[in-house]
């Protein structure tokens, strides 16, 4: 497998189940693609989540059903409670050209990762299946070790541009950037003071 960053907007996301794990997956979802719960039931965990609910028995359906129901689905997810029946949704998306996750049976083609999701960021994290607990691990070290990460990027890029108007040797402003990100008192004061942190940043590195 190979990391990627998808666009969903206007992609219709099928999430099979709608329990717990269901949920899950629809939450991770929802902010972006246009979402589909089918189950023949649904957790509280779906109230506040902007998607569509279509109650059916799932296990009732015969193949022909279920692959109307993967028609104009860009991916779809098996989230029941039945390995067998999850198996058998992603055979029929393999047949049908559709992106298959599985929750509980045999490995599909997409992994959901852990991310960390800021105002200028997005960081996926993933054991490809064998290890989701390290990936919370992970992504919880990096946001409490990254927590100024924002405000970090914020002063790149307005670096970044000031240094255009007045360096003109690309390697020298990749220098200036890097010595910027390196630099320890930079980040103890995007804790507390953006400007302090961006005068220090101009006076040590753009003025020098």
């Amino acid at each position: 497998m190979i990391p990627l960053m998808l666009d969903l907007v206007n992609r219709k996301v099928l999430i099979f189940g709608g329990g717990d794990v269901g949920a899950r997956k629809a939450a991770y979802f929802e902010h972006e693609a246009e979402v589909i719960v089918i189950s023949r039931s649904f957790s509280p965990a779906l109230d506040a989540l902007a998607i569509e609910r279509q109650e059916m028995d799932l296990s009732t359906l015969p193949d022909g059903s279920l692959k109307d129901l993967l028609k104009d689905a860009f991916l779809a997810v098996a989230a029941t409670s039945d390995p067998r029946l999850n198996d058998r949704i992603g055979r029929l998306c393999t047949e049908t050209g559709v992106l298959f996750n599985n929750a509980a049976g045999k490995p599909g083609d997409i992994t959901i990762p852990s991310i960390i999701r800021g105002r200028n960021y997005l960081v996926a994290i993933s054991t490809c299946g064998k290890g989701p607990a390290v990936s919370r691990y992970l992504r919880m070290q990096l946001e409490a070790e990254y927590a100024d990460l924002d405000r970090m990027i914020d002063l790149q890029d307005e670096m970044r541009s000031m240094l255009k108007d007045t360096e003109s040797v690309q390697a020298k402003r990749s220098q200036v950037l890097w010595s910027i990100l390196r630099d320890e008192e930079i980040w103890r004061a995007l804790a507390s003071n953006y400007d302090q942190a961006r005068a220090i940043a101009m006076e040590r590195y753009l003025h020098a």
